[in-house]
């Protein structure tokens, strides 16, 4: 059996003032990682590096997201981040900075082949 994805969580994170992508994205991030604890690399008798992380992050300005610092948030696995425009940037009334939001999905897929 090929790599098989078992597990999609979502988040949303937000950047109040300071219009940081990489800030919101990685808020998003916590939000889908801390409200689990899901031991799937255990389940099929893998070690948790096995793992294939995707995360996608949906922000308006996908170019301003540094990807490096949302995939060192992973503590094992192998990740892949993908930036694309997505989220929502919503116009303060005073002039400031938009308040930024960033959507993440986050896919975990294994090597399933030799498992029973």
């Amino acid at each position: 059996m090929p790599v098989k994805r078992l597990l999609t969580e979502f988040g949303m994170g937000s950047s109040l003032r300071r219009q940081d992508y990489t800030e919101a994205a990685s808020r998003a991030v916590r939000d889908a990682l801390w409200h689990n604890s899901i031991n799937l690399a255990e389940l099929y008798g893998k070690d948790k590096s096995d793992m294939r992380i995707t995360v996608e992050v949906g922000v308006q300005n996908p170019d301003a997201l540094d990807t490096d610092t949302i995939a060192a948030i992973f503590p094992y696995g192998q990740v892949t981040v993908i930036a694309r425009k997505g989220g929502l940037d919503v116009p303060r009334s005073d002039g400031g900075k938009p308040t930024v939001i960033a959507n993440v999905a986050i896919s975990v897929a294994l090597d399933l082949e030799g498992v029973a």
